[in-house]
């Protein structure tokens, strides 16, 4: 199966004064199409700085990042943005919603920055919120919606674009656990219609959902195996 993401020798590091903090250290990793990954870690073990460079929010200090057939560890910030728009769909703890736009147009955003022609973009997001269990609430602003819809919007928008891969960022972080287990079923149900989605958690109990668990500790993949028995409820 083809790789969505080849990390060759990864190193990040970053300059705090004369101090230097070695975040990565040298990861080698691939992804394939269609996996789910969990990415762990104790605070400070480099998995915000994978995801990091995963999602194209920060660039390597050597190694090479390939993206669907794409350096990205070569690109500069405006591909780096046109990269982050049409192959990742992030889906983060905090929603990041704009408060005054309703679900529909916060679905749409991406597709505003595509360029897609308005009726298309409009089809797209409400098919996309309809796919999240909310074609009831297009209309309906964040501070309208429970935490649990909010999410729902978020992964809404995270999928509009078709992305190479969905990087959620501890997705279930703001959410009480019977919302967190329909979150999870969610995921559960994205990944079955053939999304790679790499989940970055500090939970044990939501990345048994996934298909692989990768463990960091001090800027190093310290385990990388196949979870047997992923929690497929929804």
């Amino acid at each position: 199966m083809a790789n969505v993401i080849h990390f060759e020798s990864i190193v990040k590091n970053y300059y705090l004064g004369s101090e230097v903090v070695h975040a990565l250290r040298s990861v080698s990793l691939d992804i394939s199409k269609n996996e789910y990954v969990a990415i762990m870690g104790p605070s400070g073990s480099g998995k915000s700085t994978l995801m990091n460079i995963i999602g194209c929010l920060d660039t390597p200090t050597s190694g090479s990042y390939i993206l669907n057939g794409k350096d990205a560890s070569k690109m500069g910030d405006n591909q780096l943005a046109e990269i982050r728009n049409k192959e990742i769909g992030f889906v983060f703890q905090t929603f990041n919603l704009l408060p005054r736009y309703s679900s529909l147009e916060n679905v749409m955003l991406p597709l505003v920055y595509a360029g897609i022609p308005k009726i298309e973009r409009t089809e797209r997001a409400k098919a996309a919120l309809v796919s999240v269990g909310l074609g009831d609430r297009i209309e309906h602003k964040p501070n309208e919606l429970s935490g649990g819809q909010r999410q729902r919007v978020s992964v809404a928008r995270a999928m509009v674009n078709n992305p190479a891969i969905i990087l959620a960022d501890e997705p279930t972080g703001n959410l009480d656990s019977k919302t967190s287990v329909d979150i999870m079923a969610l995921f559960n149900e994205i990944h079955r219609k053939g999304n790679t989605i790499i989940l970055v958690t500090h939970e044990e109990s939501i990345a048994r959902h996934a298909h692989r668990i990768i463990r960091l500790l001090d800027g190093q993949i310290e385990s990388d195996v196949v979870n047997e028995n992923p929690i497929v409820e929804g």
